[in-house]
């Protein structure tokens, strides 16, 4: 199924129900609520739901937000985090999104798993490969640093992570749920690539799968960390869906695809019908182009 993300429309609305038709006046059945649905969209949502005017791809943790939070907050509360505290408030308002999924009759829930704490290489890097500096010794001696600390402050974080993740997957196990592990653009965020495997082999539940995110794997193959359709191809076995989006070199995503570097033809292969495809837009994306990167998209890898 194909789907798109009230991340490019609910900033426009203070009706669900509206920023839903919206949608589906695109020519879409399905819509992932983003992380950025705010509480008081809720009403009108489940009204647009209640008149079958639109189904569930997806839900993007935190959905809905918390009571008071009216901006998109993916990392409001880490699962890796140091605090106990607001590893309990991820675990909380985590428990609610599967209860709203569950709700609406979203199969698939999208997480962020949290970071490593450290100091922020990612942006550094890719202003300095727009500098046309990525083969610079300079940048090689920062892509070490970041690795050689990243790997010794790892362990911690990790262990955060897995805690967090086995107090959920029961009630996702319960509620018959997916969970989309997404991989993500920055450095300092977990899992790092290569641990993905690892963690699917240490928690072995039917509830825990692989989200794609084109944008963020193409920024990390830009920066000479992985490389992209190799990198999904080790993962397509536990692939569930796809957060669909371009990149201009060298890290501006959520652009349409056809706009951008991403070899989509490349990643066809490892695309099957039974994957839940998800647009995210930058918001202030016009509509002919969001039109246009839908076309492009469809055309490589099929109308379903």
């Amino acid at each position: 199924m194909y789907s798109l993300s009230t991340c490019w429309n609910s900033h426009r609305h203070t009706d669900g129900r509206d920023m839903l038709r919206e949608i589906r006046d695109l020519g879409f059945a399905y819509a992932e609520l983003s992380h950025g649905t705010r509480i008081s969209l809720l009403p009108g949502i489940l009204e647009a739901y209640e008149a079958g005017e639109m189904k569930f791809s997806s839900l993007h943790n935190f959905c809905p937000l918390p009571m008071g939070v009216n901006f998109a907050a993916p990392n409001l509360y880490k699962f890796s985090a140091d605090r106990e505290r607001e590893r309990e408030l991820a675990v909380r308002y985590t428990l609610k999104t599967l209860e709203f999924a569950a709700r609406v009759q979203a199969p698939v829930v999208v997480l962020h798993l949290g970071s490593i704490e450290m100091r922020d290489y990612t942006d550094r890097l890719v202003e300095m490969l727009g500098r046309n500096e990525g083969e610079s010794p300079k940048y090689e001696a920062l892509c070490d640093e970041l690795i050689e600390k990243r790997e010794r402050r790892k362990p911690k974080a990790a262990a955060h992570m897995y805690e967090t993740l086995r107090k959920i997957l029961p009630e996702a196990e319960r509620r018959s749920l997916k969970l989309g592990c997404e991989n993500r653009e920055a450095l300092e965020e977990i899992p790092l690539e290569e641990d993905f495997p690892h963690l699917f082999r240490d928690l072995p539940s039917p509830a825990l799968g692989y989200w794609h995110d084109t944008g963020h794997a193409q920024i990390k193959d830009n920066l000479g960390f992985i490389d992209h359709a190799v990198h999904l191809e080790t993962l397509r076995e536990k692939l569930i869906g796809f957060h669909i989006h371009d990149v201009q070199f060298p890290g501006r995503d959520h652009c349409a695809p056809g706009t951008g570097m991403i070899d989509f033809a490349a990643l066809k292969p490892f695309v099957k019908p039974e994957h839940v495809k998800v647009f995210e837009f930058n918001p202030n994306m016009p509509v002919e182009e969001l039109k246009a990167g839908v076309a492009h998209i469809k055309k490589i890898w099929g109308e379903n």
